[in-house]
Order: structure tokens, then C-alpha cells, then sequence
């Protein structure tokens, strides 16, 4: 996914940090389904629709709700008349959302190659760029946080989640069962041993 913002910078909201090398792209980007939220602050229908993406984004990933967030990144491509208007309506929206810099001519491209042509509309994506959904406003509406498995499964992510520290590098040339086999075989062995202290200790005794 990285890949579609190569070269290209995003904000972190409410912060000024720009999230534009490689590496952090990668890392923010990565191994999740991405939302492009194209809106505007002004939009009478955004200002409708906004609030309920908001609590969309934040049942999904906010630690009030979930013990651990789910593989999901949002960029937000604005529509906003002034930087001005822009940074108001992200001070509005959660902090892990990200943005297209005010005036980046990158946003017409965005808008171009997804074939955007009025607001609010929300691309959904899978980690390779492919378009899952074109427009799923109506779907959030409807569905609300439950539509997200639906999308988890078309993107076909890889839970990391469930991998033991040490396969982290190389969990691509592994079934994913393998990490846990390789901890039943740890907790067979650890058995193994205290059965066998038991044994000695009872040899001793005797």
C-alpha cells in the first residue's frame, strides 16, 4: 500500500509530524485495509455522514472499545476551501487518522484514479492498492463497524498478531499453524523436564 504514496508526504493529525519515507509508510501502511475519505468540513452531507465514520474508525481500533486495534488506516483526502478549515475538522476526527497535505496536488490525482466526483465518499482498499469497495458510505451507514470482517477477509490479511515474537522476520515462509506447534513443542518439553525432576526426586527419596 505504501506504494500508492511513494514520493508523496502525509500528516499525522493534530500533530506536525509527515509520515513520508518509505519506511514509515510502510509501517503505517502496511498489512491493512486503507480508507481514503474524501469530504470537507463545509459539506452539509459530510457534516452528516463525519461523525458517524469518526465513531466507525474508533470502534474498530480505539482501546475504550477494543483490547487491540484492528488492521485498519485511514488517510483523509479534503475537499476543505482552506488549510484553515481542513486542520479545524481533523482537530474533530480521531488522532490516529492521517492526512494529504492542504494544496498537495497529489488529492486531484487521488480523486482522478478513483473516480471521485462528489463528497463524502470513502475508497476502501486492500494492502496491494486494489479497490475493495469504490464508495462505502452507504455500507457504514447501513452495516456500521460490522462491514470491516467483510473487508478483512476480501483484503486477506495476515493476523501478526497470533505469530510468536521470534517469527516475525520470517513468518511469510511459515504456515501459519507452525509458531503454534513449535509453542506446544516448548510446552511438551518444559512437562517433559519437571516429570522427570519428579522422577529423581523420587528415586532419592527411596
Amino acid at each position: 500500500m505504501a506504494a500508492l504514496f511513494t514520493g508523496k508526504v502525509l500528516i499525522a493529525n493534530r500533530e506536525q509530524d509527515e509520515v513520508e519515507t518509505e519506511r514509515e509508510l510502510g509501517r503505517a501502511l502496511d498489512n491493512k485495509v486503507l480508507l481514503l475519505y474524501f469530504g470537507s468540513g463545509q459539506c452539509p452531507r459530510c457534516r452528516q455522514f463525519s461523525p458517524l465514520l469518526k465513531d466507525f474508525f474508533l470502534r474498530l481500533t480505539d482501546e475504550f472499545y477494543v483490547e487491540r486495534a484492528s488492521q485498519l488506516v485511514l488517510v483523509y483526502v479534503s475537499r476543505d476551501e482552506t488549510e484553515e478549515e481542513q486542520s479545524a475538522f481533523l482537530r474533530t476526527m480521531p488522532k490516529r487518522w492521517l492526512a494529504v497535505p492542504f494544496g498537495d496536488v497529489f488529492k486531484r490525482e487521488l480523486e482522478l484514479r478513483f473516480a471521485v466526483s462528489e463528497v463524502p465518499a470513502v475508497v476502501v482498499l486492500k494492502p496491494n492498492g486494489e479497490v475493495i469497495v469504490g464508495n462505502a458510505v452507504e455500507e457504514i451507514r447501513r452495516m456500521g463497524p460490522a462491514c470491516f470482517r467483510n473487508w478483512q477477509e476480501a483484503a486477506e490479511l495476515v493476523d501478526r498478531n497470533f505469530l510468536l515474537a521470534e517469527d516475525f522476520d520470517d513468518w511469510t515462509r511459515r504456515s501459519i499453524t507452525d509458531p503454534i506447534r513449535r509453542l506446544k513443542y516448548k510446552l511438551d518439553k518444559k512437562t517433559e523436564a519437571k516429570n522427570k525432576e519428579k522422577e529423581e526426586e523420587g528415586e532419592k527419596s527411596s
